[in-house]
């Protein structure tokens, strides 16, 4: 270390000897990097959390290509009357159509979907049904002929007559049938069961990803909306317009509103404690020094107090502003959790600030000249300061290695940041500290041999066996119950809840039909309709083998309810030629039935069915972006994908699926995708974390070149980390999707108040502790409540997942801090009594 800050002591001195030139150029770099900066955007689609070459993502690119990816904007229409809410959709739709975006001068929607064609499904219902459902039906025939010749023969008696039963039978026979009958046929209109409810569908022209687009959209179509007055339509009409697309648009907001209101919180925070920790030193050393010194009052300081805030601040910016012009260039957006990183990296990079700033001050306050203050707190300081930076650095530079990119940008960001925040403080700063000297805004009052911390009186560090005794017994207790830390999931709790999109969704969701009972259905995309028949028959074995515990619903293809050659014609014409015949039984010929007479009516088919014939709103799901007839199966999961286990369970069982021939085919989904992030995550977290570890563990090595004071310094990180367990485990805190990323954070962050704490101590000597707490431990106290501070704008935000970061982060950082100035010092002390330290 001291060669590397030896190397570099020449760009000091001339910081030092030309300051406005180093100004001048750093505050250009800075203009630049804030042109980059600026174009950065969030992105909040998992599946570029993961590495552009994982299979998950290559098969849901695969299937965007081919199959597409529309994201529908929904309108609900609700009241107690159907044909009021169908005159108000029937005006809405065509004026919809016609809305022109301001921004290009193109419509606002391409297509619509809303009146389902049904009658010629009535005539070819059967010819649309697949091999299983066929069955189905034919069973029910069989039952009902086998009862109709039951009913017919007078010397039948059941003497196990049982009418509830019976009654029970039909009664769920008829159910099935309906169910089945609904699933072919559905509703002429998207309504709920009760008519109150209607859905229109419209596809946009623009991408989900353009959030000027969505917003320009959204904010028209309410204007539409209250233009038309539903309630001339109907007092009680209530309309809404959403949908998943509109709650993407809700939660980019969302996190841009929570990044500016925890950077203003957090970063207000930290510089109001910076101004008064200063003002406070500051003042104390000026009364100190000799009253013939003593020339300004305190109004003075006074105005002179925001004077460390911009010394600090300036420089820090400065590097935060190039980090992410930087980020721009490399890694062109951010993400969830790099979102919030601007003010986290002010809290973490003005810890150097504060350490070289308060130890100057000292310097001065000694005597020093300016050059020599500068000079003496660079060798004595800048070592710890160069240690803790290069340590957390690296710590954060590990991540970068991770797959799961929520870990490897969060790596390079933060890593970046730290980097340039320590080069800054420790050379910019000093620039900006010789132009407010040469001012005079740095009021200084030489009291060398006043300061009664300079006393060769040593104290002993009270209680310290009770605390290291304390302290160890936790450490134990989590060391036996590493079992009961968590991990959270359930997506649900950790996604912000808008009221607006509740709403709509209650009122939408009754509307949906059917269709709200199958939901993100993973796609398998094949070469072939030969594939698709091999990946059908595969996943019906995985379906026997899974017995009842298969997390399938359902699968389907359209080559199982529409024939794509003249062979399946055939076959499917002569299935529909044995339900005729069953039909035409003399049992049930002439019964008057409501489910008969529909299986009538669509047993008349007798000559194939042309596929253009069929209503767009059945095609559309099967037909590929360039027209033509899918080759992909659609595989239905019958439990909610919402929570991270179902995801994973469900990948597990149709993530790969290995056809008769030995090829495998992937499924495709974003569920399947937040499946793999989440494998991806908690395989890689435990590797990320030791592999930090053992990195911060040898750059301590190098740094003190003795393995009992590289042992020494990191003790309040690894005990800070089990208390900070313990208090998870106490408070039934637990790890999440995005709380995860902090833990190699906390160990980069949380070291850094032992490497300074040993290195002032190894310099002031033996019994120093005392005095070495009173400065240094006043620097780290003020450095870990900065960046605890940066933290805690999080607690603010209202996205869960968000907030789960600074809390965690809050309380492992304090936690560190605590264990730095209570058990390290105790320790120690105990050390002494024992003369169980040395000092080289």
């Amino acid at each position: 270390m001291d060669n590397i800050l030896n190397f570099l002591r020449p760009i000091l001195r001339y910081n030092y000897n030309h300051p406005k030139f180093t100004v001048s150029w750093a505050i250009l770099i800075a203009i630049i990097a804030t042109v980059f900066a600026s174009r950065l955007q969030v992105d909040t689609d998992i599946a570029n959390l993961l590495p552009p070459t994982h299979p998950s993502v290559v098969a849901l690119e695969t299937l965007q290509e081919r199959v597409g990816g529309e994201t529908e904007m929904q309108v609900v229409i609700n009241s107690p009357s159907f044909e009021d809410n169908l005159r108000f959709a029937e005006e809405i739709i065509p004026r919809s159509m016609a809305m022109i975006n301001p921004r290009n001068g193109q419509p606002f929607f391409s297509r619509y979907e809303f009146i389902k064609e049904v009658d010629i499904l009535k005539d070819y219902a059967l010819y649309l049904a697949t091999d299983a459902e066929l069955d189905e039906l034919v069973f029910f025939l069989e039952d009902e002929i086998e009862d109709a010749k039951l009913a017919a023969n007078p010397f039948f008696v059941d003497f196990e007559d049982d009418w509830d039963d019976d009654e029970e039978d039909d009664s769920a026979r008829a159910r099935a049938f309906d169910d089945l009958y609904s699933e072919l046929i559905p509703d002429r209109y998207p309504i709920s069961a009760d008519s109150t409810s209607m859905l229109l569908r419209f596809i946009p022209t623009g991408s989900r990803s353009d959030l000027s687009f969505l917003r320009t959209l959204f904010r028209e179509y309410d204007k539409l909306i209250e233009e038309m007055q539903p309630a001339t339509f109907n007092p009680e009409m209530q309309v809404m317009a959403g949908g998943r697309l509109k709650r993407h648009l809700m939660e980019i907001d969302s996190i841009m509103d929570d990044v500016i209101n925890s950077f203003a919180t957090g970063i207000g925070s930290v510089l109001l404690m910076v101004l008064i920790y200063f003002f406070w030193k500051t003042y104390i050393n000026y009364k100190r020094g000799p009253e013939s010194e003593r020339r300004k009052g305190f109004f003075s300081h006074v105005k002179r107090a925001p004077v460390p805030v911009f010394l600090i601040g300036i420089p820090l910016v400065i590097s935060l502003l190039v980090t992410f012009g930087v980020t721009a260039l490399v890694l062109e957006s951010l993400n969830t959790m790099t979102s919030v990183l601007f003010v986290i990296l002010f809290g973490l990079g003005i810890d150097y600030g504060i350490h070289f700033y308060a130890r100057y001050l000292e310097k001065r306050s000694d005597g020093e000249e300016v050059i020599q203050a500068l000079e003496s707190t660079y060798s004595s300081s800048g070592r710890a300061i160069m240690t803790s930076a290069i340590t957390t650095a690296i710590a954060l530079f590990v991540l970068i290695y991770a797959d799961f990119r929520g870990f490897s940008e969060f790596g390079f960001i933060s890593g970046l940041g730290i980097v340039l925040a320590y080069l800054s403080m420790m050379y910019l700063l000093p620039a900006f500290i010789v132009l407010f000297e040469r001012f005079n805004w740095i009021l200084i009052n030489t009291n060398h041999g006043r300061n009664p911390k300079k006393s060769t009186e040593t104290r002993r560090y009270p209680f310290a066996r009770t605390i290291v005794a304390a302290g160890t017994l936790i450490v134990v207790f989590v060391l036996f119950n590493t079992d009961k830390l968590n991990f959270e999931f359930d997506f649900g709790k950790l996604e912000p809840a808008f009221p607006e999109f509740e709403a709509f969704r209650e009122l939408s969701r009754s509307a949906e039909g059917s269709s709200s009972e199958r939901r993100n259905p993973a796609y398998v995309v094949a070469d072939s309709y030969e594939d698709v028949d091999l990946i059908l028959r595969a996943l019906r074995g995985i379906r026997e083998e899974s017995g009842d515990s298969t997390l399938i619903l359902d699968f389907e293809a359209l080559q199982e309810r529409f024939p794509i050659n003249e062979a399946a014609e055939q076959h499917k014409l002569e299935r529909i030629s044995e339900v005729r015949q069953l039909l035409n039984d003399p049992f049930i010929r002439d019964q008057q039935d409501e489910n008969l007479d529909r299986l009538r009516r669509a047993a008349q088919a007798t000559e194939p069915l042309d596929f253009e014939l069929l209503p767009d709103y059945l095609t559309q799901r099967f037909v590929t972006r360039d027209g033509q007839i899918g080759q992909f199966v659609m595989i239905y999961p019958n439990v909610s994908l919402g929570d991270g286990r179902n995801s994973i369970a469900f990948k597990q069982e149709i993530g790969q699926i290995e056809v008769e021939d030995g090829r495998i085919f992937t499924s495709a989904s974003t569920s399947l995708v937040a499946a793999s992030m989440l494998m991806l995550m908690t395989d890689e977290s435990f590797i990320m974390v030791t592999a930090t570890f053992i990195m911060i563990l040898l750059m301590m090595y190098i740094s003190f070149r003795s393995f009992r004071w590289t042992l020494i310094s990191m003790l309040p990180l690894v005990v800070g980390l089990a208390w900070l367990f313990f208090v998870m485990i106490l408070f039934g805190l637990s790890f999440n999707f995005y709380n995860l990323v902090t833990l190699p954070a906390i160990l980069g962050i949380g070291n850094d108040n032992g490497v300074h704490l040993a290195s002032r101590y190894r310099e002031e000597g033996p019994k120093s502790m005392w005095n070495v707490l009173s400065s240094t431990g006043q620097h780290i106290s003020i450095g870990s409540f900065t960046t605890m501070l940066g933290f805690a704008g999080l607690l603010f935000t209202m996205h869960p997942g968000l907030y789960s970061i600074g809390l965690l982060a809050v309380i492992g950082i304090g936690l560190t801090l605590l264990a730095a100035v209570t058990f390290l010092p105790a320790l120690i002390q105990v050390m002494e009594d024992r003369n169980w330290i040395t000092y080289d």
